[in-house]
This record gives C-alpha cells, sequence and structure tokens, in this order.
C-alpha cells in the first residue's frame, strides 16, 4: 500500500516489485515475459529492480501477464446527478417545428 508519506522513487520500485511479483505468480520467466511483450530482458528487470520504465513499458508487461484489468483502477466513471437528468429532458425537443 502506498502514501503520500513514500517518495516517488520508492512508489516507482514498490510498482516494479508488484510486476516481479505477478510475473513469479505466473511462473514466467523475464526471458519469456520479454519475448511475449516485445519488450527486452533488461528493460524488464530494470522495471522490476528499481521501477524505471516507461508507462507504454509497463502497459506492454500488463498485457503480456494477462492483467489489464489492473489499469481499470485509473477509470473514474461520470456520475449524472438526477437534478443534471431533469434539466437535460426539460430542454429535449418534443417534435420537430415546421418548415418555412
Amino acid at each position: 500500500m502506498v502514501s503520500y508519506s513514500m517518495s516517488d522513487i520508492y512508489i516507482l520500485k514498490e510498482i516494479g516489485a508488484q510486476l516481479k511479483q505477478m510475473r513469479l505468480n505466473r511462473n514466467v520467466s523475464q526471458a519469456k515475459l520479454a519475448e511475449k511483450s516485445g519488450l527486452s530482458r533488461k528493460a524488464i528487470s530494470d522495471i522490476e529492480r528499481n521501477g524505471r520504465g516507461s508507462m507504454m513499458s509497463m502497459v506492454q508487461m500488463l498485457r503480456a501477464l494477462e492483467k489489464l484489468e489492473m489499469l481499470n483502477l485509473f477509470s473514474t466513471e461520470v456520475l449524472v446527478s438526477p437534478i443534471q437528468i431533469a434539466k437535460m429532458y426539460g430542454k429535449q425537443r418534443k417534435k420537430a417545428s415546421k418548415s418555412k
């Protein structure tokens, strides 16, 4: 679990450690993950060890590990209040006007 008191570098290292654990839980070697993700084995090692890598690389790793659903945490659902819905319906046209 991360907190605001942690440094950015520490958080990146934690993300790398979590990606490594996901890989190990699937019993996949770095070489096999590299082959499946299109990344180099060194890139995977760098991400796992110290969190150094791009967001693209992280997405490639998650896809190869079949864990893309973890990115759903970044999705925000836009909720419309009942009052906003009522206002929208009040402005909807009920019928077409006569053509001139």
